[in-house]
């Protein structure tokens, strides 16, 4: 509901709920019951329902009640819904057994994506305790400071030139071993960790940074929970204050999704940071769900071409003519472009054939420590002295 009253205002959003309890209430039979058990949650019983079936239809129905629009005066409002549903199988399910299997299901139904329906099974009790275990290990690495950020290199595709390093958190946990950050991410921002994490990476990448050479840039990614949190900013200049990294040196990369929860927060967020020269650039793009006016709205410097279009570039004509129109496009914005996921030869000469000036990608390294970075630089910078004297 904080989209709603960011946009409409609390009394709007309380007029709202109002209205959801109405139409939930409506919807209910003599042998159903429904209570609101949160801020924006709500239980609901159903003592004739028992199947899976039964219970995602009436889920089913729950939600296409719920995605009618509202009235807000003279405007509209659409909501989303997601819904968690469990069965009563044994007399052995209590009243918190059941709710906590629905708020167990209801969590799989949010992170599959929106207006999604998922009945609860033992697969996911499994895998919830996996994530809590997770969750556990992460707040005590964060806390012992054992998260590190790697480096990927950005280069300039005409002289194959390292430009600048892209962070990426890396964690190798004692008991659990090597975490893919696809999945310590995502929980880390569910859980609330992701800003200790975030600046605990900030930290140690900017330390490492203040080594290289003063040309080079670090990138480094803000997550969707981030653009909402009016403290980021403070969050970035203290850091940056506290290890002397020049913010002229720094990029921060947002995506197109982190840009729907709050417009209005991000683009003050992106305001605050590009006014003490930080560069912000837009990850991802072509993916998400943003739309093109977004890019006048937030001022970025930079675009990054998803993988998915680099990945294809070489036997799909549709992937070839969307880079070349997002090129064109970022000439006549003022904006540069790096191509992500570059692997092959033939994607960086045809890249380059199209007039896209930075590239990233296994081709030109993975990502590595901040002890491997340094020696990377050291051997591009003995090649450069090598063929200059050439």
């Amino acid at each position: 509901f904080k989209p709603i009253n960011d946009l409409f205002g609390h009394k709007a959003g309380d007029d709202i709920l109002i209205q959801v309890a109405m139409r939930l209430r409506a919807s209910m039979d003599s042998y159903s019951t429904v209570c609101r058990i949160g801020a924006d949650e709500f239980a609901f019983l159903y003592p004739m329902v028992f199947s899976e079936e039964a219970a995602s239809e009436k889920a089913r129905m729950l939600i296409e009640i719920l995605s009618a629009p509202y009235d807000v005066g003279e405007r509209t409002a659409r909501l989303s819904a997601s819904v968690g549903c469990s069965l009563f199988y044994s007399g052995d399910e209590t009243t918190d057994i059941l709710l906590n299997k629905a708020e167990t299901a209801l969590y799989h139904a949010k992170r599959s994506g929106r207006g999604r329906v998922v009945v609860y099974t033992r697969e996911m009790e499994e895998a919830a305790k996996r994530v809590t275990r997770i969750e556990q290990a992460l707040r005590r690495a964060v806390s012992a400071g054992e998260v590190e950020p790697h480096f990927q290199p950005i280069v300039d595709l005409n002289t194959r030139r390292t430009i600048g390093f892209e962070t990426l958190a890396r964690w190798t946990d004692r008991d659990l071993g090597s975490v893919p950050p696809n999945v310590f991410i995502p929980i880390a921002e569910e859980r609330g960790i992701i800003g200790p994490l975030s600046q605990l990476v900030l930290r140690k990448a900017t330390e490492a940074a203040r080594s290289w050479p003063k040309d080079l840039f670090l990138s480094f990614n803000l997550s969707p929970s981030q653009l909402v949190d009016q403290n980021t900013g403070l969050h970035i200049l203290a850091i940056l204050d506290r290890t002397g990294f020049d913010p002229h040196r720094l990029e921060i990369e947002i995506t197109e999704t982190g840009l729907m929860n709050d417009p209005a927060s991000a683009e003050k967020i992106v305001a605050d940071l590009r006014r003490v020269g930080i560069r912000v650039s837009l990850d991802d793009f072509g993916t998400g769900q943003s739309s093109l006016g977004r890019l006048r709205e937030f001022h970025f410097d930079k675009l990054k071409i998803d993988r998915a279009f680099v990945s294809s570039i070489l036997d799909d004509r549709p992937s070839e003519h969307i880079i070349r129109a997002i090129l064109a496009m970022c000439e006549g914005l003022g904006m540069d472009v790096v191509a992500e996921g570059i692997e092959e030869e033939a994607q960086a000469d045809r890249l380059v054939q199209f007039g896209c000036a930075g590239g990233q990608g296994y081709l030109f390294g993975k990502p590595i420590d901040a002890d491997a970075t340094l020696g990377y630089l050291r051997d591009s910078y003995r090649g450069a002295l090598h063929a200059k004297a050439i």
